[in-house]
């Protein structure tokens, strides 16, 4: 009998993440390779490219990467056949590449809400259309969705964001009821709150120390009264993406501190003097609200 750690290794696998070079598709990235798959990803910009494989080779990851825009379909095309010809065939997709526009629905242009649809619904269904070919022919394959707590909940200023993890729930849903006969398992992970550098204004304390109001307002809002991490997300990522999570398909699940099960406390009656030394904020991560 193999020892059940076997079970989570990604050894010989090619795992492709969309907009890898920097953020939670950079952390999934480094997840993988150290189960021992092999990392593929690509950007919208040469500049972004640039940037990934730099921050890969700081880490003595070999990787290949390259320029291809989710929402061109020629252009994801291309690059699953590039990948296919100078890495392998792809096994493991993590549609991570995503936009959010903070903007009222009423004051939304149609340009503007179509091009979140476009990047957080369409290009998902784009890449997971081109990988799937050779998933079906091998009778195994992963994807894995970037949903969002918005997959559930309604939140003001981000209507199209919403409305595009909401359709990505319900794809991630379709996927498996098409597919999973062939051994391939779709499922998506919705990350809660993580403590980044485009966060920290949110948790910046004021002048006399006090806590900033959103950050009260998340901590009594999650049970573990803290925000996310990127160590938080990893395992997770490795687990939907290994033979541990065979018959695991079509589901979305929260990394969130229980945020997602949880009405909540007063704000007001939050021990905040708790969070006076809590380290928590991890660097160059892509927010995923």
């Amino acid at each position: 009998m193999s020892n059940i750690l076997d079970k989570f290794s990604l050894k010989g696998k090619v795992a492709w993440i969309t907009g890898a070079s920097y953020g939670l598709g950079l952390a999934y990235a480094v997840a993988y390779h150290e189960a021992g798959a092999k990392i593929v990803f690509n950007d919208i910009k040469q500049e972004l490219v640039d940037r990934g494989l730099e921050e890969y080779k700081k880490r003595g990851i070999e990787v290949y990467g390259a320029v291809c825009d989710v929402t061109n379909e020629e252009q994801v095309q291309k690059f699953v056949a590039d990948v296919k010809e100078k890495v392998g065939s792809i096994d493991i997709l993590v549609n991570n590449a995503g936009i959010i526009k903070r903007i009222p629905m009423t004051e939304m242009t149609l340009n503007e809400w179509n091009q979140v649809i476009n990047v957080d619904l369409t290009g998902p269904f784009i890449c997971a259309k081109a990988v799937l070919p050779d998933m079906i022919e091998k009778k195994s394959g992963k994807i894995i969705n970037a949903c969002s707590m918005m997959s559930e909940f309604g939140r003001e200023t981000v209507s199209a964001y919403a409305a595009a993890k909401g359709g990505l729930k319900m794809l991630t849903r379709n996927i498996c009821s098409e597919y999973g006969q062939y051994n391939i398992q779709c499922n998506a992970i919705g990350p809660g709150y993580i403590a980044t550098p485009q966060t920290a204004p949110l948790r910046a304390k004021g002048p006399d120390g006090s806590m900033a109001p959103f950050d009260r307002f998340i901590r009594s809002k999650t049970p573990a009264q803290r925000w996310g991490r990127t160590e938080d997300l990893m395992g997770l990522a490795v687990f939907l993406a290994s033979p541990a999570s065979d018959f695991i398909n079509g589901q979305v699940v929260y990394i969130d501190g229980g945020i997602s099960a949880y009405i909540g406390q007063d704000p007001n009656n939050l021990d905040a003097s708790k969070f006076a030394d809590e380290i928590e904020e991890t660097p160059d991560i892509k927010v995923n609200d």
